[in-house]
């Protein structure tokens, strides 16, 4: 059986791989966490299209003659920095913070494109759900780069925070492309239940999740804790992510005037 969850832990300063290319499930993706202290440098120069998320910290990146210093306070209040850079180009990370921690997307990609490094502007916070559902899931969506802005990437990135209590990823959906799931709680110590396909698991900081092809994977929140995931897709060769297929027998809940059961309002079953 595939592995559809990867139980975090403490991450060693450096880079610490979580799944390959080539893996069980094959992810299409190389996908890591680098953290760094500070002065600790990190280099690559590898042949595959790169997407690095800063989650918090501060660092320098050093990059096709450019030099940027970036820093994040947390994942949950602020947006993110993203540097994305095609095959063979160098980049220098150089920690700046007693502890920063960075996401580390990769796939292939023969396609050449300009590295660009996304801004916290770049990246809006969307209240997805706002107005449905009774507030039950709403969440904050940011989405750094997809099809839309990046049509030459064959990555898709982007943050999601889940309210203490409430879903997110809802109605329940999936799509071809595989996905890619990495959590935080605020404050930590916090869980989440997280549906991939017929089986659910508790998630907690740390966690990686693996979503295989036609995998539902909705989510929902320990009360009193917030729930920041980063998502990470690949598209496939000819079969781009562009949106979602909804399961058909629940994308009813989402419609603004869908009528829920509510108290002491009493009507026969049917």
């Amino acid at each position: 059986m595939s592995k559809k969850i990867i139980k975090g832990k403490p991450f060693d300063f450096g880079y610490n791989p979580i799944t390959e290319i080539g893996g069980d499930p094959d992810m299409l993706m190389d996908f890591g966490i680098l953290r760094l202290k500070s002065g600790q440098i990190y280099e690559d120069n590898s042949a595959l299209e790169r997407a690095y998320l800063l989650v918090y910290g501060e660092i320098t990146l050093e990059y096709n003659k450019s030099s940027i210093k970036i820093n994040r306070p947390n994942c949950f209040d602020y947006a993110p920095w993203v540097l994305h850079l095609p095959a063979d180009v160098p980049v220098r990370i150089t920690g700046m913070a007693e502890d920063s921690e960075i996401t580390v997307n990769k796939t292939v990609n023969s396609r050449i494109f300009d590295p660009k490094l996304y801004e916290p502007k770049d990246s809006p916070d969307e209240f997805r759900g706002a107005g449905t559902m009774q507030e039950t899931s709403t969440r904050i969506v940011r989405t750094t780069f997809d099809y839309n802005n990046a049509p030459y990437a064959n990555l898709v990135i982007g943050e999601v925070i889940g309210f203490p209590g409430k879903w997110s990823s809802y109605p329940p959906h999936f799509h071809p492309q595989p996905e890619i799931y990495y959590y935080k709680t605020y404050p930590t110590g916090g869980h989440a239940f997280a549906e991939v396909g017929d089986d659910v698991f508790k998630i907690s900081g740390n966690d990686t999740v693996l979503i295989q092809n036609g995998m539902t994977h909705p989510h929902v929140t320990y009360p009193g804790y917030a729930l920041w995931y980063l998502w990470a897709i690949r598209h496939l060769d000819g079969n781009p992510y562009i949106t979602p297929t909804f399961v058909p027998e629940h994308e009813w809940v989402a419609k603004p005037d869908a009528k829920f059961w509510s108290y002491g309002n009493k009507k026969e079953m049917k």
